[in-house]
């Protein structure tokens, strides 16, 4: 009879290292891709507005111009960045010294009150801003 003795199983512990070394980079690099996804600049100011649609509609100059978003939850933003209604009275006034012929671009969601809308006209009209532009959607298919 024969009896074994101690076998000698050998672990190449040099890949389980290296497995667990890969293992983490790429955790590493995964949670670090989508954090850089999840927070860059264009992700954030980027502004969910349905518009209306109209008939006819002409594409904007990008010259000296100020974009005012009206959001359905009641937000204002001026130029992607989230302003109140005294805010943005400050805001374009000095804008409006600035350039006198500022040209302002009012982006409402569909969603929005037409009360908010028209206090927004209201506030243009009284800083005597001359050029305004309602963006929409080309209904035309």
């Amino acid at each position: 009879m024969k009896i074994s003795g101690r076998r000698d199983y050998l672990i190449n512990l040099e890949s389980v290292a290296m497995t667990d070394i890969i293992l983490n980079m790429f955790i590493f690099f995964f949670i670090s891709f989508s954090l850089l996804y999840t927070f860059s600049p264009e992700r954030i100011q980027k502004l969910d507005v349905k518009l209306p649609e109209a008939a006819n509609t002409a594409p904007l100059e990008d010259k000296g111009q100020v974009n005012i978003v009206l959001t359905g939850d009641d937000a204002i933003y001026l130029d992607k960045e989230r302003v109140s209604m005294s805010g943005l009275k400050d805001a374009l006034s000095a804008r409006r010294k600035d350039n006198p012929k500022l040209t302002v671009i009012l982006r409402a969601d569909k969603s929005v009150r037409f009360k908010q809308i028209v206090t927004v006209i209201d506030m243009l009209t009284e800083l005597k801003v001359s050029r305004l532009s309602i963006a929409a959607v080309n209904g035309q298919k």
